[in-house]
């Protein structure tokens, strides 16, 4: 375990199979029960959405994956290996970037380092890298009031990618920007999920986003919190609207969403 209470990555990454593999048979709030018989396995650099009515599950499934959240009847496997907390090789990124306002985007970026560890040259140039990658370089001394939304949120995106995870979790991360710096951020996550083979699981409200990022959408029921369908997306990339089946993946998202007790 680091320094910071993290623990460290898996010493060995199993050959083959899924990256995730995931049941929560029962997740319970006392007496209600929020998940129940939920199946899910993602494959090494995929891209998936999770999708639902408010209050189905959907971000405590997030914590659960995350080993946030121990308080359930199931399992959670990454590389064949039993989740029992929080762990670099899983990142987690928030609707807000909820960063620390006295530290610098560099420090926000390396937060989890321990002191004779930031001071490494090694570690100031991985720093230096990861913002670059995310279009952040130049700033890596400002404070996160300097930064603008769009800025904070690229900090965010950097810090999950900082400790080269298998896995990134993303809960809303875009929804509170602009609908053009959400286009922008949609792009840098595929751009630098590929080039870091980062698999991906992210929760959004946003029916558009879903089948713009995602290899697979996976639609949680309102009542019972169970998986009601996964939907492929098999469409060529980059996507907007104008490509070929991107209405039709939509629509067919929506009836989905329909017949889970979405709207």
């Amino acid at each position: 375990m680091s320094a910071a209470g993290v623990v460290e990555p898996l010493a060995e990454v199993a050959s083959g199979g899924a990256v995730l593999d995931v049941h929560v048979r029962r997740k319970r709030f006392g007496a209600r029960q929020v998940l129940s018989d939920v199946r899910l396995t993602l494959q090494p650099g995929e891209v998936v959405s999770l999708v639902g009515a408010s209050g189905c599950g959907k971000s405590t499934l997030l914590r659960i994956v995350a080993g946030l959240d121990r308080d359930y009847d199931g399992r959670v496997e990454l590389d064949r290996r039993p989740i029992t907390g929080p762990t670099r090789d899983i990142r987690f990124v928030f609707q807000e970037p909820r960063l620390f306002p006295w530290l610098n985007v560099a420090r926000n970026v390396s937060f989890d380092l321990d002191d004779a560890h930031v001071s490494d040259p090694r570690h100031a140039e991985r720093v230096r890298a990861v913002l670059a990658e995310v279009g952040l370089a130049g700033l890596a001394d400002r404070l996160p009031k300097q930064l603008s939304g769009g800025q904070a949120q690229r900090v965010a995106i950097a810090r999950g990618l900082f400790s080269r995870p298998r896995l990134l979790l993303l809960d809303e991360p875009f929804s509170a920007v602009d609908a053009f710096t959400q286009l922008k951020l949609q792009e840098l996550l595929l751009d630098v999920a590929q080039r870091h083979a980062v698999t991906v699981l992210m929760v959004t409200h946003d029916i558009d986003e879903a089948v713009r990022v995602s290899e697979r959408v996976v639609v949680l029921d309102a009542l019972g919190g169970r998986v009601a369908a996964e939907i492929p997306i098999a469409l060529g990339r980059p996507r907007d609207h104008d490509a070929a089946g991107f209405a039709l993946s939509c629509g067919e998202l929506r009836r989905a969403l329909q017949s889970a007790h979405a709207f």
